[in-house]
């Protein structure tokens, strides 16, 4: 049975433990790198949600915005339908009433200043008065 060296460990000694070495730093490198990758994908999908339901806050409150402006405007004709409902049946007895025709248009040109009448509404309006 030969006698194993003492000292230092001969070339095939020093290339395995290099090997080992290289090997376990290699391990431990790729293991850093999947944890840093899987930290960075976590934090890049934790972003994905958040944006998601910042977009879905915008529509909820750009469809809201809609569903007012619809109901302005409807209540808005309806207060347009109501007025021509109110001095459609007052035209007819204005010549035997004696409607004051100046004031009436004067009421009409300020329902058109503050956009309750169209210009078309306003129009057919002055012409019934007129008539």
């Amino acid at each position: 049975m030969p006698i194993g060296r003492m000292g230092r460990p001969g070339l095939v000694g020093l290339a395995a433990r290099t090997a080992v070495v290289a090997g376990t730093a290699t391990a431990v490198s790729g293991g850093v790198a999947r944890h840093q990758q899987r930290r960075a994908q976590d934090q890049y999908d934790q972003q994905q949600y958040e944006a998601a339901q910042q977009q879905a806050a915008l529509d909820a409150a750009a469809q809201q915005a809609v569903a007012q402006q619809q109901a302005a405007y409807a209540q808005q004709q309806a207060a347009q339908q109501a007025y021509v409902q109110q001095t459609a049946p007052a035209a007819p007895a204005a010549p035997a009433g004696g409607v004051d025709v100046v004031a009436e248009l004067q009421k009409l040109a300020a329902l058109k200043e503050q956009g309750i009448l169209s210009d078309d509404e306003f129009a057919a309006a002055k012409a019934k008065l007129l008539s």
